[in-house]
This record gives C-alpha cells, sequence and structure tokens, in this order.
C-alpha cells in the first residue's frame, strides 16, 4: 500500500497520537552507536550520527541530550510523495508558538515537541483534523 496523497483527506483523518514516552535527540559518532540500545530513529550527518531514543535509554547508556520531546504521530497512513502535510502541520504548531521536528517514516508522520506542548500541539492537529473533516463534509 502507498498510502494517502490527497492533502484535504490526509489532514481530516490525520488523527494524532500522543506517545506516552518522553524522547532525546543525541550525536554520537557512527562507530561508537551502543550495543543494545533501542532506537526510535537515526540519521547519518557528516557530523556525527543522530539518534533519537527515550529519555530512559539515553540515560541508561550515557548519552547526552539538551531537550526533552514528546512523540505525536499522525496515524493517517501517508504517502513519502505526499505534498503538502508537513507544511500545514508546521504552520499550525508555529501559530501556537510549538516547534516541531518532523521525522517521515514509510507509514506515518511523527512530530516531536517540547514535552510541555504536547498537550497543547495535539489539541492544535485535531482541531485542524476536525476543520478539514468539515469542509470535506460540506463538499
Amino acid at each position: 500500500m502507498s498510502g494517502e496523497r490527497d492533502l484535504s483527506i490526509l489532514l481530516a483523518s490525520m488523527a494524532p497520537a500522543l506517545d506516552p514516552d518522553k524522547y532525546v535527540f543525541c550525536t554520537i559518532a557512527v562507530n561508537r552507536i551502543p550495543t543494545h540500545i533501542q532506537i526510535k530513529g537515526s540519521f547519518a550527518e557528516s557530523e556525527g550520527m543522530t539518534l533519537i531514543v527515550t529519555k530512559s535509554e539515553a540515560e541508561k547508556h550515557g548519552l547526552d541530550y539538551s531537550g526533552v520531546f514528546r512523540c505525536i504521530t499522525l496515524t493517517v497512513h501517508s504517502s513519502l510523495d505526499a505534498v503538502g502535510l508537513t507544511a500545514a502541520v508546521a504552520t499550525t504548531l508555529a501559530a501556537q508558538n510549538i516547534s516541531a521536528n518532523v521525522v517521515a517514516a514509510f507509514y506515518h508522520d511523527h512530530i516531536f515537541v517540547g514535552q510541555s506542548d504536547a498537550a497543547q500541539a495535539v489539541e492544535a492537529l485535531t482541531a485542524l483534523a476536525r476543520k478539514q473533516a468539515s469542509i470535506l463534509r460540506s463538499q
């Protein structure tokens, strides 16, 4: 299944879900990834490997971090070549003065927001989905 590409449908059905865990972003040398660490996400950059792990995993493995985040998953299966979803989400959160760190995976988009902003972010994204669903129903 390739995922949804229509922005109106994506927004109306994104159903944001807040992960209960607290996450951190760490950077380490590529050849220094701890064995047996549970990684939520990673990305190799020229300066080092970025790991997204739970706060408890980072502390367990002695990894430095500088912020604690919550993960909001947009539960709609979005296509990797869908246009506008990231922009709509980022714009909605920016209007609430909430920083959004977006990770697009094969099935879903995941938005990492500061832990103190998580409830407000879910509320804003849910309102966006409801508004778009209402527009679709009226067409």
